[in-house]
């Protein structure tokens, strides 16, 4: 299992990004490692259905000091990592990699696992539900089944 911080990293080794584009892509990473890899997680912290989106609230005060602005890329050696935890990160980013923040948020909310967590709540509100890594696992899973098939 990975620790979420170099999982962060490993991202922010291949350019700058926005706290949210950041979050959303170790959201990412995690619900992908759960959905191929039988349920297992990518890493330990827990993800919360946030207003603006799934959150690693572990990460969260790490980089909340850039607010809107960018994180800088930065150096990161990641030979201690595990070969499918880069196979699934390298998947990640080549597929949301080039999205926004703003793109990340809205293709979030349009998806069943932040959608479950935030049953109940409205819009605006704060929430610390888990999104957790079965309900992860059996979404992506699903949608992975479903794009072999095409």
């Amino acid at each position: 299992m990975e620790d979420v911080r170099d999982v962060a990293r490993w991202f922010l080794s291949k350019k700058n990004l926005t706290h949210k584009q950041l979050q959303k892509l170790c959201y990412y990473a995690q619900a992908w490692h759960c959905a191929l890899y039988g349920g297992d997680p990518l890493f330990v912290d827990e993800i919360q259905a946030w207003v603006h989106g799934p959150v690693v609230v572990t990460l969260y005060p790490l980089y909340a000091d850039y607010g809107w602005n960018e994180i800088p890329q930065e150096d990161f050696d990641a030979s201690h990592m595990a070969d499918d935890a880069i196979d699934v990160m390298e998947a990640v980013y080549n597929t949301y990699g080039d999205l926004s923040g703003g793109q990340l948020e809205k293709l979030t909310h349009s998806e069943e696992p932040w959608k479950q967590a935030r049953q109940g709540l409205n819009p605006w509100d704060s929430g610390t539900q888990v999104i957790s890594c079965a309900v992860m696992r059996d979404y992506y899973r699903e949608k992975y089944e479903r794009a072999q098939g095409e």
